[in-house]
């Protein structure tokens, strides 16, 4: 989601545009807080290193269909997916590491695990995009593991080829609606300082009482109550839709990376096995 790392010999523009490195960088200062600036912790720098094209999405252009990620969740049926079980395994890496005092290998599941967990907080994460390719005629599993099958839709004939491709890009397309509303998400965060990001005192006695995925899963479906996105399908984006961006979306994914990462340290300091 809005990483921008895939966009070729664009190494810099997650400096300038992308949306998991801002959410990162603030969810790194609440943590900072949260632990009283102690530095047995990655630091912001040695976390990006793993985003953008290091990070999930560059996966998408250098290894297609070959253990891609794909941060898809169900707010109604949350176990049905492998979001959690990914949260869950970089959360336990990443406690390792800590653990370790291997910084390479904790940048890296710090990186991956905030990716994940922002990625399913985002709207357009909670619409079955595979299940909605799958269902166009004549478009392949296998041509859907390759760059071009992800850009362009097969087809039997040029005239389904051509529905294929306009059901896809087209018009309220369906990843033309999955882009220009992260585009929309990324554009409304650029001047926002997250500063209604921190965790609560309730929100950190959650986490203490019933674990990171109660509180993860409550966020999530605060999140699909807003209806951000199928608001935006009927109507574009607009002033409300923005407004909701910076003042509820925002500030609950902040939330979730800090308290990602603050679980995953109070569990290394408990101690974890292999």
């Amino acid at each position: 989601m809005y990483s921008f790392g895939p966009l070729p010999k664009q190494n810099k523009s997650g400096r300038h545009l992308g949306t998991h490195q801002k959410i990162d960088r603030v969810a790194r200062k609440h943590l900072n807080a949260l632990l009283n600036t102690r530095q047995d912790f990655p630091s912001i720098t040695e976390i990006l290193h793993f985003e953008g094209s290091r990070g999930p999405d560059g996966i998408k252009l250098k290894s297609p269909g070959r253990d891609e990620p794909w941060h898809f969740i169900d707010p109604d049926k949350p176990s049905e997916g492998r979001l959690l079980e990914d949260i869950a395994n970089h959360t336990h890496n990443l406690a390792l590491s800590l653990q370790a005092n291997d910084t390479i290998r904790a940048s890296f599941e710090a990186a991956w695990l905030a990716h994940a967990v922002v990625d399913g907080l985002t709207p357009a994460h909670h619409e079955p995009y595979e299940d909605q390719v799958r269902d166009m005629k004549h478009v392949s599993e296998e041509k859907l593991h390759n760059v071009r099958g992800k850009m362009v839709m097969a087809g039997s004939s040029k005239r389904e080829k051509v529905r294929n491709n306009w059901q896809y890009w087209g018009a309220k397309g369906i990843m033309t609606n999955h882009t220009l509303f992260e585009a929309g998400v990324a554009t409304t965060a650029k001047p926002f300082r997250y500063g209604s990001g921190m965790p609560s005192v309730h929100d950190i006695d959650e986490l203490r009482d019933e674990g990171y995925e109660s509180v993860y899963l409550r966020l999530v479906k605060e999140v699909s109550a807003l209806g951000m996105y199928e608001t935006y399908k009927k109507g574009g984006w607009t002033t409300e839709l923005a407004r909701l961006s910076n003042r509820e979306l925002l500030p609950r994914i902040v939330v979730a990376v800090t308290l990602a990462w603050y679980n995953a340290y109070r569990i290394a300091q408990k101690g974890v096995e292999q």
